[in-house]
């Protein structure tokens, strides 16, 4: 098996922001989600949600805040799964609840070094 990342990209401003009842709601989605790989055994690591801000280092060593919440797409978390190809991967990525709230999930391979 290899190691696929999935990393989960959404626009900051089409995120539902609704109460702590739908918050809860919505987290249920997302380990429910992760749950069912983790029953196939193809759950390298559940990852984590990310945090808006952070820096930008840039080269010639020059550091900015950023990324920004007014770019359209942001990087809201990611997973680290296993399968035997890209293909089912991306197929296990189908159940993602960010899907349903306007966002996608990009998969790459991880090349090991």
């Amino acid at each position: 098996m290899k190691d696929f990342l999935l990393v989960f990209r959404a626009d900051y401003n089409s995120m539902p922001k609704g109460s702590p009842e739908e918050g809860q709601a919505i987290m249920k989605q997302w380990m429910d989600w992760i749950g069912g790989i983790a029953a196939q055994n193809k759950l390298k690591d559940k990852g984590n949600a990310l945090r808006s801000g952070g820096k930008v280092v840039s080269a010639g060593n020059v550091i900015t805040d950023g990324p920004y919440t007014e770019i359209k797409e942001l990087i809201g978390g990611y997973t680290v799964v296993k399968a035997e190809s890209l293909d089912e991967a991306a197929e296990l990525a189908k159940g993602c609840p960010i899907l349903s709230a306007g966002g996608n999930v990009e998969v790459r391979e991880i090349n090991p070094m």
